[in-house]
C-alpha cells in the first residue's frame, strides 16, 4: 500500500496546483469522515487522492481515451464529458497497477454521480469531494450538509443528491441515470426496518 501511495503521489505531482490542493483537502476530509464512521482510513485516502487524478483533461480528450480503451459511454456523458473523468482514472489506475481493491476504484469511478449501493469508502469519498474546505466556505448550505454527513453517509449524500437534481432539472440540464437511481436507492434504504439487509435493493452492475 505504501508503494501504490508513492506512486500515486508521482501522479498527482503532475496536476495543476489547484487540483492537487483539491485533492489534499479532499483526502483530509475523507479522513475526518472515514475515522468518525470507521471505515478504512487507507481505501479512503487512495480513493481521495486518486478522485480527479484526469479531472485538468478536456472534453475531447476525455472522450477520445474513453473510446480508445473501448470504455461505454453513456449519451449523457457524450453531452457531459466531465462525467468520464472519474471513470477513467478509475480504469488507468487499474491498468497501472496502482489500485485494485474494488472499493477504491468504485469510489474513484463515481465520485461525480455516485451509484446505486455504492459502499462506505464510495460514500465518503462522494461527499468529501463535495465538502471541500474551500467550497464549503462559501455555502452555508454544504456547512449544514457537512454536519449531516458527520451523523449519517446515506442521508448527507441522498440530501446532496436531492438539491443536486432539483438544481440540474431547474436548469433544463440532463441528469446521469447514477445520480437519479443513487437517491433513489438511499431514500429507499433509509425507509427500510432495521435489520433487513441492502443486498435486494442493489442493482445489477454493468459499468
Amino acid at each position: 500500500m505504501e508503494d501504490a501511495l508513492s506512486r500515486l503521489q508521482g501522479l498527482i505531482q503532475a496536476l495543476p496546483s489547484g487540483l492537487q490542493d483539491h485533492l489534499h483537502r479532499t483526502r483530509d476530509t475523507a479522513l475526518e469522515l472515514a475515522t468518525r464512521h470507521n471505515v478504512d482510513a487507507r481505501k479512503v485516502e487512495m480513493a481521495a487522492l486518486g478522485h480527479d487524478l484526469l479531472r485538468a483533461a478536456s472534453d475531447r480528450e476525455l472522450l477520445e481515451q474513453a473510446r480508445t480503451i473501448g470504455l461505454t459511454v453513456h449519451p449523457v456523458e457524450e453531452r457531459v464529458p466531465i462525467l468520464l473523468h472519474g471513470p477513467l482514472a478509475a480504469q488507468r489506475l487499474r491498468h497501472l497497477g496502482i489500485i485494485t481493491d474494488a472499493e477504491v476504484l468504485e469510489a474513484i469511478q463515481w465520485h461525480s454521480t455516485a451509484w446505486p449501493g455504492m459502499g462506505r469508502v464510495g460514500l465518503v469519498v462522494f461527499l468529501s469531494d463535495k465538502l471541500d474546505p474551500m467550497k464549503a466556505r462559501r455555502s452555508p448550505w454544504l456547512k449544514r450538509l457537512a454536519a449531516t454527513a458527520r451523523e449519517s453517509l446515506e442521508t448527507a449524500a441522498a440530501e446532496y443528491l436531492t438539491r443536486e437534481i432539483a438544481l440540474l432539472l431547474k436548469a433544463g440540464s440532463l441528469l446521469h441515470p447514477a445520480s437519479v437511481e443513487a437517491r433513489n436507492y438511499l431514500l429507499l434504504l433509509a425507509s427500510q426496518p432495521p435489520g433487513n439487509g441492502r443486498s435486494h435493493l442493489t442493482p445489477n452492475r454493468t459499468s
